[in-house]
């Protein structure tokens, strides 16, 4: 598929965004998905969209910008009050979700659907505190069950677009999605350095042979699926 893109100046930076403690800081994956949102022609009046795990809304606003009808989820009340505000900043109007896959799947089907999920290797199960990161030892808890509702999530001709490292296995999201009947391809890649989390535990994420030793960036990739 080639993707159609908006130009330059329809893509608007996020800017600055409002967000209660705990609440995921938009970083470099938000930023290189919300790019792709906002670039996709097909995105637009008419579209059913939902951002899944929306932390401050950021994706919600790319999709929200380009007209389409928009829901928010997350399972944290901090996150969606985070999101509810940064777009009636901005005077785009959401509907919210509180709840996680299955409640965004039972309120579907979507034409487009956005994800950012965790996807950093961790050797401790995640906790409130690290749960938009942490996604058990292989990076995939949170990418495997995504992929097994994908199909659900979407009406016969949506797509999912989601962000992830590469260290969590895109190959592997890939054939998950494959086995649900949807084609996927990378749409955009980044290098970007090691946050503090990746830092953090980089002995953990060496031994288990995540990262190569003396490597100090990941490649993050934004795939979309469609069937």
């Amino acid at each position: 598929m080639t993707m159609s893109v908006r130009t330059a100046a329809e893509a608007r930076p996020l800017g600055r965004v409002f967000r209660l403690p705990g609440v995921y800081r938009p970083q470099e994956d938000t930023a290189l998905l919300s790019g792709v949102l906002a670039a996709d022609t097909s995105i637009g009046c008419g579209k059913r969209c939902a951002d899944l795990g929306t932390g401050s809304g950021a994706l919600a606003i790319a999709l929200a910008r380009t007209g389409a009808t928009v829901v928010a989820a997350d399972i944290s009340m901090r996150a969606l009050a985070s999101a509810w505000m940064n777009t009636v900043l901005r005077a785009l109007p959401i509907g919210l979700i509180r709840g996680g896959l299955p409640e965004t799947v039972e309120a579907g089907p979507y034409d487009v659907v956005a994800a950012n999920p965790p996807y950093v290797p961790s050797p401790v199960p995640a906790v409130r505190s690290s749960r938009a990161w942490d996604a058990g030892p292989d990076g995939r808890a949170m990418l495997d069950p995504l992929c097994a509702a994908a199909p659900s999530l979407l009406t016969r001709t949506g797509a999912l677009y989601l962000v992830q490292s590469t260290m969590s296995d895109v190959d592997k999201t890939r054939f998950a999605l494959a086995a649900g009947g949807l084609r996927s391809e990378v749409v955009a890649r980044a290098e970007v350095p090691f946050g503090p989390v990746v830092s953090g535990r980089l002995d953990y994420l060496i031994d288990r042979g995540f990262v190569r030793p003396g490597e100090r960036t990941e490649e993050l990739v934004v795939l979309r699926a469609a069937r």
